[in-house]
């Protein structure tokens, strides 16, 4: 089963469609002890994108591929995700996963076409 994430209503230039392969079971965590209230929020594509490059060692060309977008939007997303994540480690702020836009289900047979 895949999703599509659709940026929320934004001006400018239409963001295009991320292709999202897994959806998280659990979306926060929290470290003991916890040192601040504020939450780091990680959204779907940037923990897509740094599960296909680090969890499953894919190429950013590959997992870009994999995405239905551009290399350098994946290195942008792995990027700012590796921050994040980072950020809530040293910092002890929770880690919260956020939907941050629209997603849709997508049938198998149509994700090629997108």
């Amino acid at each position: 089963m895949r999703w599509r994430w659709k940026r929320g209503k934004r001006r400018g230039r239409p963001s295009a469609d991320i292709l999202i392969h897994t959806l998280p079971a659990i979306r926060r965590f929290v470290p003991e002890p916890m040192l601040s209230e504020e939450s780091v929020v990680l959204n779907f594509p940037e923990l897509e994108a740094v599960r296909f490059v680090d969890l499953e060692n894919l190429s950013y060309e590959d997992a870009a591929e994999k995405m239905g977008t551009s290399r350098g939007t994946v290195w942008r997303l792995v990027k700012s995700a590796r921050a994040k994540i980072i950020r809530a480690i040293m910092e002890g702020r929770p880690l919260e996963i956020s939907q941050e836009g629209e997603i849709e289900r997508v049938e198998e047979s149509k994700v090629d076409k997108i």
